[in-house]
């Protein structure tokens, strides 16, 4: 392969004498040739121990340009460091130039072996082109610059050439001139413009992790609230995200976003609660200025430039495809964070942007993986070249566009570029070091074949630092003339033709890296997240404005299974339980009162049941059943043991429902309230109360027995009554026996106690 080339420049050992020897009788011998590199490991690796090695570091802060052309002076700044515990005598920092590297595996090599004071280098340039002092101290910095000529630094042919900076000077223990301190890096040549320019995709990401809750306040604005206030130190000048908005407005990139940001940022720009430390109560959120004139930036910044979205909240796909794909209804979310991500953006971004990008962390991808990305929609996947790796022994780096079946392409970013600047960038050497490095990989990957113009992805780390994104624009500005690159952005890759002999073969799931799968979500994420999501279906079907929290807690289902919580199981799992505490606590605010035993007097009566809604909104489509537990003793009228009644109740107050109960019997009967949503699932918990049945209470007692005694009394004196119209008849009997016969009888009957005398002459009967 082209990319296979020796690290040159190191002084030879006779083994490896010998065996270049060998290699020149066999030429074209890969596996000899293969071997040629191994045995220089070895004595590197004792260089790197022997005595003067390390002795004092060498820092190069600054390389200016880092990518010269013909005319121009290149300037080196740095720092010396003497670590010993010595002094150092005599001392001076040279430059040496070479030789020009074979290929992209040659500057790796070379960057391993950096520091290496033992490996020798090129006779230096001397003259002027040195720094000299004459006591470098032991434990003393001294700051040093060089500026030199390109045309004196023997740059023949075009190609990526070695810089080596070194310190060499005596010590009283070694005193003779010797290479006590050495940094090595890299610089790309080309005096002319390529033809056919390798296209350059860099992806720019704005993603953050979880800051916003689902909690609103109890107000008719919906407060929101936020788990604390640090998004703001990221926005505030200076900070991560402002960095990446400044930088980025003046770079060729493709901005890659998290709606969830936007959302979240947006939340900031009106009043916001931030939760206090005891997490029991909140205070009002005070970055509102920062959050607008963020919001304003990044809307200037990506004016006519190219935005992907993301799924919002950027859903974990690897978690998903490994730990949640078998939790029934875990896929239909990242289906409605997809849906949600376009809408977001353009309404808060006011630009159109594609949502058809899925990018699993580190680009990591396997079937399963795979499918889990393109079950929503999109049709491209973001891969990595060290995931999705090239198996045909191709002597370049092929297009970033592979067909891998089912109408997906896979997008591989250049895992090389990709990670260029990962690690701490704060330090100017470390960041001029990763710059050089990325301009040298990306001239070699164009010099691999310039009769082929292809198109390379750079895929960077999520959630870059301010000084990460610092180094890389400071990359990218060294591209700006353009001489071996031109941009390209990442809608545009994706449709690039891809290369014939590229591997389109998705590696198998054993090949997913362990370190990766070690930080997914658990499988109980998942579960908790079917919980909640099933508690909310529960409960917006009883609200009359349900996206007053269908809403928030859709966002906050989404967040939850955000690539953010990789490796921080325990604070996922936090934000999950505060995610379902806060809706059980909104649920409870419908509930039923909680009611006192009731007495029954007589046949039926009525028994009322409260129902409260503490909620700013009202809610309906309820159903209050009311259950006798001894229908035989008491039933709920009609003989039903059930009784069912439809609610609504405005928001923030109560309602009472009264129920007809029917008594068969005396005792004690307990009853159950349950409330139902319509279709018959239960809601909240029940209420379980006693009503004492008593049919005939002390009271009807008394009318009765009082009825029954006047019955008495009446019948008492009815027989008075006959005994005595019986007796005047008898006299009357007696009395006309001696008297006189002619005397007419009583021509009115007597008709019972009722009959009255006309003539008044007898006693009325009461009645």
């Amino acid at each position: 392969m082209a990319e296979a080339a020796d690290f040159q420049g190191m002084t030879p050992s006779p083994a490896r004498r010998w065996l270049r020897r060998t290699a020149g009788l066999l030429a074209g011998a890969p596996l000899v040739a293969g071997l040629l590199y191994l045995p220089a490991a070895a004595p590197a690796r004792a260089a790197d121990k022997a005595p003067g090695s390390h002795t004092v570091d060498v820092s190069l802060d600054a390389l200016s340009p880092g990518a010269p052309v013909e005319g121009d002076e290149i300037t080196i700044s740095g720092t010396v460091t003497n670590r010993g515990k010595e002094a150092v005598t005599d001392a001076h920092v040279g430059l040496s130039v070479g030789p020009r590297l074979s290929g992209r595996t040659a500057i790796d090599a070379t960057a391993r072996h950096s520091r290496d004071a033992n490996v020798r280098d090129r006779a230096e340039l001397g003259g002027k082109f040195t720094k000299r002092f004459a006591t470098l101290p032991a434990g003393i910095s001294e700051n040093f610059s060089i500026t030199v000529p390109v045309d004196k630094l023997d740059l023949d042919d075009q190609g990526v050439y070695r810089l080596g900076v070194s310190l060499s000077g005596q010590t009283p223990s070694r005193p003779y001139e010797q290479t006590l301190g050495v940094q090595r890096t890299f610089l790309p040549w080309q005096p002319e413009a390529t033809e056919k320019k390798t296209r350059l995709t860099y992806l720019w990401p704005l993603i953050s992790s979880t800051h916003l809750t689902a909690e609103t306040g109890s107000d008719e604005q919906q407060t929101p609230v936020f788990e604390n206030d640090d998004l703001g130190a990221e926005l505030a000048p200076g900070g991560r995200l402002e960095q990446l908005v400044s930088l980025g407005k003046e770079l060729p990139v493709t901005w890659v976003v998290d709606p969830d940001l936007l959302a979240t940022v947006n939340a900031m720009t009106e009043s916001y609660d931030v939760k206090s430390e005891d997490g029991e109560t909140t205070v009002a959120g005070k970055n509102q200025a920062v959050a607008n004139r963020w919001l304003s930036d990044l809307q200037k910044a990506v004016e006519g430039k190219k935005v992907v979205a993301l799924p919002f909240a950027d859903p974990d796909l690897a978690s998903l495809a490994h730990r949640g794909k078998d939790v029934p209804g875990s896929l239909s979310h990242l289906r409605r964070a997809t849906d949600v991500a376009a809408t977001t953006v353009k309404s808060i971004l006011h630009t159109e942007p594609s949502t058809d990008f899925s990018w699993p962390v580190n680009g990591a991808v396997d079937p399963s993986v795979v499918d889990v990305a393109t079950s929503a929609g999109a049709h491209n996947v973001i891969a990595r070249s060290d995931s999705l790796q090239e198996t045909r022994g191709l002597p370049y780096t092929p297009t970033a566009a592979r067909p891998i079946g089912g109408g997906t392409t896979a997008v591989v970013a250049d895992a090389r570029l990709s990670t260029a600047f990962e690690g701490d960038m704060s330090k100017a050497g470390d960041s001029t070091l990763a710059i050089q490095k990325f301009l040298a990989q990306t001239l070699a990957v164009t010099l691999q074949d310039e009769e082929k113009q292809r198109s390379i992805v750079v895929a960077p780390q999520r959630l870059p630092s301010a000084s990460q994104a610092q180094s890389m624009a400071r990359a990218l500005h060294s591209l700006d003339a353009q001489r071996w690159s031109e941009p390209l952005d990442l809608v545009a890759a994706a449709k690039a033709k891809p290369d014939a002999r590229a591997t389109t073969d998705v590696p198998g799931p054993s090949s997913y890296p362990r370190s990766l799968s070690r930080q997914e979500l658990a499988a109980k994420a998942f579960q908790d997240i079917k919980t909640t999501q099933a508690k909310l279906d529960n409960f917006k079907v009883i609200l009359t404005a349900p996206d007053r929290v269908v809403t928030p807690f859709g966002n906050a289902i989404n967040r939850a299974m955000s690539t953010s919580w990789r490796g921080n199981g325990p604070k996922a799992q936090t934000y999950r339980n505060g995610v379902q505490s806060y809706l059980m606590s909104l649920t409870d605010e419908v509930q039923l009162i909680q009611k006192s035993d009731a007495t029954l007097s007589g046949r039926s009566a009525t028994v009322p049941v409260t129902v409260q809604n503490k909620l700013v909104q009202g809610v309906e489509h309820l159903v209050l059943r009311l259950e006798s537990t001894k229908p035989t003793r008491l039933n709920m009228g009609g003989g039903q043991t059930v009784a069912e009644q439809r609610v609504k109740v405005a928001g923030g107050h109560s309602q009472s429902v009264k129920f007809t109960a029917t008594a068969n019997a005396n005792g004690p009967v307990p009853v159950i309230a349950q409330l139902y949503t319509e279709d018959g699932t239960p809601y909240g918990r029940r209420m379980v109360f006693t009503v004492d049945v008593n049919e005939f209470t002390p009271t009807v007692m008394l009318v009765i027995a009082g009825g029954v005694l006047l019955l008495v009394l009446a019948g008492v004196r009815m027989y008075a009554q006959r005994k005595r119209a019986a007796a005047h008849e008898a006299a009357d009997g007696a009395d006309g026996e001696g008297g006189d016969s002619e005397q007419p009888s009583d021509p009115t009957p007597d008709t019972g106690p009722e009959s009255s005398n006309p003539s008044g002459t007898g006693e009325k009967v009461d009645r």
